[in-house]
Formats: C-alpha cells, sequence, structure tokens
C-alpha cells in the first residue's frame, strides 16, 4: 500500500537567504518529523528565494537547499 503524502508551505532561513516553497510530506507527520528524516538536501516546490534586505532573487519550480545552511525551517 503506498504511502499518502501532502504539501506543507514552509520558510526557511539561511544565513544568508529566505526560501519560501513547500515541501512533501508523509500524512501525518509534522515538519519536525520531515527535518528529522532529512537527507543532505531538503526538496523545496514552488520555491521563492528572498535576500535577507527582502528583494526576490528567483523564484524556481524546485529548488534543492543544503540542509547544512538551515537556520530555521517553520510552517509558514
Amino acid at each position: 500500500m503506498a504511502e499518502e503524502h501532502g504539501k506543507a508551505r514552509v520558510v526557511i532561513l539561511t544565513e544568508s537567504y529566505r526560501v519560501k516553497g513547500e515541501i512533501e510530506l508523509v500524512a501525518g507527520a509534522r515538519v519536525t518529523d520531515y527535518m528529522i528524516d532529512a537527507k543532505s538536501f531538503i526538496a523545496v516546490t514552488n520555491a521563492e528565494v528572498w535576500d535577507l534586505e527582502g528583494r526576490k532573487i528567483l523564484t524556481a519550480p524546485f529548488l534543492n537547499v543544503s540542509r547544512a545552511h538551515v537556520l530555521v525551517l517553520a510552517p509558514d
């Protein structure tokens, strides 16, 4: 039986950027659960990348964010 998945809107803060987008969660999972199980990269869809001054740098349908650079990941 296949697991059901859902999307969660998140904000990811790094030292230099703010990334807004969606991550795919297993049904019933929390964002915290996602981070515990995350590998080296976090897959973000419908991504927007902003600098710390509030300027939009880019948008992309898919973006990998290095887990090592994540300072904060929070629901949006």
